[in-house]
This record gives structure tokens, sequence and C-alpha cells, in this order.
């Protein structure tokens, strides 16, 4: 009896040997005590850079075509012919559909042979109103003659005139009967077919869409507009246009317009800025990112967004020093722009910091510097990776190995 019950002491000493043995490993891993004996934790590391960096405002905004004109008939008449394909650029004067010109012709003709008939009876009353002044002159006839003739004379001078202009008024219409385009754009699909009576203001028979040059309009938050003003008066302001999954080839434009008035409900002002679209990748309707560049700020001191990391006291990096050791400092950020973060207070040009590895890091953690190839391959091995450290996770299995030795 007492054996089997000194066997169950020796064992249960053994494992509180063993739980102590472990407790006091993994309390100095948590506190960082030893990090100098231990290996070196493998980190990614990126450059604190000096460099100039542009002071933006994001947000999204809708294109607009630059001008829009809707085409309608002038007059009523047959709609005899189209000569666009639904969809194409046209120049402006080119022509897009024919109304039938013929009764058009006839009025103008029947307009020329009125103030043909008229100018002949003008004549003759110009004569007699000759003829009454010379009776009038011997006393032969009497001065209510006279006036009854200058007064013919002027009354069909006076409808020559309206004549006249109902030709002109005629050849405006006839003219009407082709419809060409106001401007240089893209026309949209024909709204009535070739062979159908369109009336005067009637209903739209095309629109047109001026996308060289095309606008984009969005809304900035009402805090911006003074420093916007302030960097307009200065300088033009240049405008980037992000189309979604092509961010990588931003459009290029100025800014043209800024709304004279804040919209009371939402707090936000209208911009417009106007692009060349070259290549016509903007489209009207198109919902795109906008990036407006206010100015340069020179010399900013610049780490990637991803080494930053947040803790009880703030923000802070992991620095490495020369002696491959890291320490964790307090940081300022300014802003963050394009995966970047501008770095107000605690970094220098030409330090390092750790841009993965970080979850494994205490200060004073010595660490070995690994390439992105290097650190790719055991990710794929390390199972239930904590975060997005690829090197820093390599080591885990063969650490775990060797305390389970015991």
């Amino acid at each position: 009896m007492r054996s089997w019950m000194c066997s169950i002491g020796g064992s249960l000493t053994c494992m509180a040997l063993l739980a102590g043995c472990a407790k006091e490993s993994s309390s100095g891993a948590a506190t960082g005590k030893g990090s100098g004996q231990g290996q070196p934790v493998p980190v990614l590391v990126a450059p604190v850079v000096q460099q100039d960096v542009p002071v933006e405002l994001r947000t999204f905004g809708y294109v607009e075509a630059n001008l829009t004109v809707t085409v309608r008939a002038q007059i009523t008449g047959v709609l005899m012919a189209i000569y666009f394909k639904e969809g194409q650029n046209v120049r402006k004067g080119d022509p897009l559909f024919s109304i039938d010109p013929r009764p058009f012709e006839v009025a103008i003709q029947q307009a020329e042979a009125n103030v043909a008939r008229d100018k002949a009876t003008h004549e003759n009353a110009i004569k007699e109103a000759q003829r009454q002044k010379e009776l009038l002159a011997k006393g032969i006839t009497s001065q209510g003659e006279y006036d009854a003739a200058q007064t013919a004379s002027d009354s069909l001078l006076a409808t020559i005139r309206s004549g006249e202009a109902a030709i002109e008024r005629a050849k405006i219409d006839l003219g009407y009967c082709s419809i060409r385009s106001p401007i240089d754009g893209r026309v949209g699909a024909w709204l009535i077919d070739a062979g159908n009576l369109v009336s005067a203001n009637g209903s739209t028979l095309v629109t047109i869409n001026q996308v060289r040059p095309i606008q984009v309009s969005f809304y900035l938050v009402q805090d911006d507009l003074h420093e916007v003003q302030k960097e307009l008066a200065r300088h033009d302001l240049e405008v980037l246009a992000l189309i979604r999954g092509h961010e990588d080839r931003p459009e290029k434009g100025r800014l043209t317009f800024i709304d004279n008035t804040v919209d009371r409900t939402t707090g936000k002002f209208l911009l417009k800025a106007t692009f060349p679209n070259a290549e016509e990748r903007l489209w009207p309707g198109l919902l795109v990112d906008v990036v407006l560049v206010l100015r340069m700020q020179k010399d900013a001191i610049v780490i990637p967004s991803r080494v930053i990391q947040t803790g009880q006291k703030g923000i802070y990096v992991f620095v490495v020093k020369p002696d491959q050791t890291v320490e964790d400092r307090l940081v300022t950020v300014e802003r963050t722009t394009d995966g970047d973060s501008v770095i107000s207070k605690g970094l220098a040009a030409g330090e390092t910091v750790v841009k993965d590895g970080q979850l494994r890091l205490v200060p004073g953690a010595k660490v070995v510097v690994r390439t992105g190839l290097d650190a790719g391959p055991p990710a794929a091995k390390a199972p239930k990776s904590p975060g997005p450290n690829v090197a820093a996770e390599a080591e885990p299995a063969s650490v775990g190995k060797e305390a389970a030795k015991p």
C-alpha cells in the first residue's frame, strides 16, 4: 500500500514540476524576459521615408455629360430619313434627320408670287399718286383724291414687305427640314422611326450627350469649404476620377465649379470637375471615386499604414534599432492616404519600422529581417494564423514541438 501511495506521490511531484516549468516559460515569453536569449522573431520591415505627399480630399461622384441636347422638330411634317447610327459620335453640323421639304418649297413659291403681284400693283399705285399730285397742282382734282391715291400706294408697299418676310419665313421653315447636330457629342437611340408625322416642338427625336469633355459632380462637407476656396484662389485644383476596378488608371481633370450654397439638410456643397476624357472612359451616369488634390506637402514623414498599432498608451509602432532589437514608440498620425500614413511626431527619416510580425513582439525583443519571399511559404504551413503577419508565424510549430518533449 505504501509503495503504491509513494508511486502516486512521485507522479504528482513530477507533474507539478513540469507545470511549473511550463508556467515559467510562458511567463517569460509574455513579459519579454530572456528575449535576447531566445530565437529572433522573423519580421518584415519598411523604411521611414521623407517625401512630398499630396493633401487630398476623397469622396465619390457621378459622371455627367458636359452638354445635353434634346433634339425636336421645329416644323410639322413627315420624317423622311435618318442619317446616323444609334450610339455613334457626331460632329456639330452633321445631318441627323430630314423632313419632307415639298410643302415648304411650295410655300416659298407662293410667297414669291404674291410679292411679284403686289409689286406690279404698287407700280401702278405710284403712277396714280403722281398723276393725282399733278392734277391737284392744276386745281383739277381735290386733296382727298390725292390722299387716297397716296395711301393706296403706301399700303401696297407695306404688303410687299410683308410678302418678303413671308418668303424669308418659308425659307427658314425649309431649312428646318434638315435637322443637324448642334454640338459635338454622342447620339442615343432615335425615338421616332422614319415615315412618321412629327409636329413642331413635339416628341423628342434623339438626345445628344457631349462626352468630350465631360463633367463629374461630387459633394464635400461644409468643413472643407474654406480650405477648398483658399487653395482654388491660389491655383487650379487637380481632380482625379477613379473608375472602380481600374483604380490604377485615374482620369485627370480640373475643378471648374463650386456651388453658391450649402445644403442645409445635409451640410454639404456641390462641386464639378471637367475632364478631357480623350479615351471616353468616363460615361454619363457612372459612379466614380473622386480625389481632390489641394496641395503638395513637402518633406513629409511617411510609413505604411499597416505598421501602426494601437495600445493602452495610444498609437505606436515597433522601431528596429541598430542592434536588431525593437522598441515600441508612440507616434502622431497626421493623416492617411493611399495605404500610407503621414507622421507628424515620433519618427525620423531613415529609421526602420516593423510592418509584419508585430503580434509576437515585445519591447527589447530580438528580430531577424525576412523578405516577402522568405515569409510567404511558412504562412501556408502555419495553422490558425491570428493576423496578417506571415514571417512571424513561421516558427510556432517548432517551438511547440520543443515544448512538448518534456
